[in-house]
């Protein structure tokens, strides 16, 4: 069997380090440096010759994370790595992923395009915000589900027979579903209409939840305009509690400020991307432990599937 080396870019060595111990050995040593212009330069400080490199690095800004990740993919396959698996715990541009008016780039699959350009063999990501973009690639994807760190969650809280699911959008009723099948419970929808991105115009509650506890589902919390209006929403409606969960905190512009004033029990996210500050109403759950079982399952060609609840 190959042997296995697990290497990190540098913006997501954070967790990339995690990853490494729960899989039971440490981060391969490399160096990423700068000339004086901003451009990069990787170099494996260690041979990877017939190993399976696992590189991991998330897309979010700045865009020299892609960069860094391609370099690092290139130089694994150049040093005569058995196989390269880009681990991509938040998949950038994941939003871009259709083209819904005239004259727009897809920028899901652009980045699919540079991931495969670059040599990679496969992709480890999870939680993408369609899963139609896995057939935007050529080379096998493995897509983790976040409902396995998520589910024992909430069964810690014991909210009982008053739990509800609640999709904030349309287009989040199959993995809000997907939630509210394990626990044997309702769903409900948060109907909205934007006028532009990050703003929306108006929002309506489909389904009944006077007296419940809500959890609404996403994949990304981003400006939290959408996850708190659909907490408020659903409090006026009536609601017990309202807390959400999402994979991916990207929490920009004045998202951790309306999250700290929302209605929101809490807000619990994983740690695919960093948190720029702390605030006392987000709780961050690690995904060391999924990721480092995935690795160790594609090694031993076992099936990604039984990771899943």
């Amino acid at each position: 069997m190959p042997q296995v080396k697990i290497f990190s870019g540098s913006a997501s060595q954070y967790l990339a380090e995690k990853i490494a111990a729960a899989y039971g050995t440490k981060l391969g040593d490399l160096t990423i440096s700068r000339f004086s212009d901003g451009e990069i330069g990787v170099h494996f400080n260690e041979s990877v010759r017939g190993a399976e490199v696992f590189i991991v690095q998330s897309t979010f800004p700045p865009a020299d994370n892609l960069m860094e990740l391609m370099l690092l993919v290139d130089a694994a396959k150049r040093a005569s790595a058995h196989k390269v698996i880009v681990v991509m715990p938040y998949y950038g541009y994941a939003r871009q992923d259709r083209k819904d008016k005239p004259r727009v780039s897809i920028g899901a699959k652009v980045l699919a395009n540079a991931i495969q350009s670059c040599g990679a063999d496969r992709l480890m990501t999870c939680d993408l915000h369609a899963g139609q973009i896995q057939g935007f690639f050529d080379i096998p994807v493995d897509h983790l589900d976040g409902s396995a760190i998520f589910v024992p969650y909430l069964r810690s809280l014991n909210l009982g027979s008053d739990l509800i699911f609640a999709s904030p959008d349309v287009g989040g009723v199959v993995r809000t579903r997907s939630f509210a099948k394990n626990f044997g419970a309702e769903m409900v929808v948060c109907d909205k209409h934007r006028k532009r991105a990050n703003e929306i115009a108006s929002m309506q509650v489909i389904g009944d939840v006077e007296g419940m506890d809500v959890v609404l589902v996403d994949d990304m919390v981003d400006t939290a305009g959408t996850i708190t209006k659909a907490a408020e929403l659903l409090k006026e409606k009536g609601a017990k509690s309202v807390r959400a969960i999402a994979t991916h905190p990207v929490l920009s512009g004045p998202a951790y400020e309306r999250i700290e004033n929302s209605v929101l029990e809490e807000l619990v996210v994983s740690d695919t991307i960093p948190l720029k500050h702390e605030s006392s109403k987000i709780k961050v759950l690690s995904f060391a432990d999924l990721f480092a079982r995935a690795i160790n399952n594609v090694v031993t060609h076992e099936s990604i599937s039984s990771l899943f609840i």
